[in-house]
């Protein structure tokens, strides 16, 4: 009696599935981004959206710079809107007033003002 068979039983070549095994790993690697904020999606919407940007920098310019009271009350009288809050960071050797204004129409704006050297 004659036995057919429909397929041929063959060995598996160790090697050769560990060399397919380390292509894939490396492929899969090298699609991996090399910095995981590269899936921060968030922060780069934020950035490219006109409600994230705030006004154009409106930048005050004096030889000596403002001190934060002044500076709120120059911004004040300019917008002729409310003051929200205001602080002053240090940038370099240099005083940085920003200050958030609510305008007549509902909106907060910041405004960036330069204050004294260091």
């Amino acid at each position: 009696m004659t036995h057919f068979v429909a397929f041929r039983s063959r060995a598996y070549d160790t090697w050769r599935m560990r060399f397919v095994i380390v292509l894939l790993a490396l492929g899969a690697a090298a699609l991996m981004p090399l910095r995981a904020d590269a899936f921060d999606l968030e922060a780069n919407l934020k950035a490219l959206h006109d409600q994230y940007r705030g006004d154009p920098v409106l930048q005050v310019a004096q030889q000596n710079g403002m001190s934060l009271s002044e500076a709120i009350e120059s911004v004040r009288r300019r917008t002729g809107g409310r003051v929200v809050s205001a602080e002053t960071k240090v940038q370099g050797d240099r005083e940085v007033h920003y200050i958030k204004v609510l305008t007549k129409d509902g909106k907060v704006r910041t405004h960036k003002v330069n204050g004294r050297s260091r």
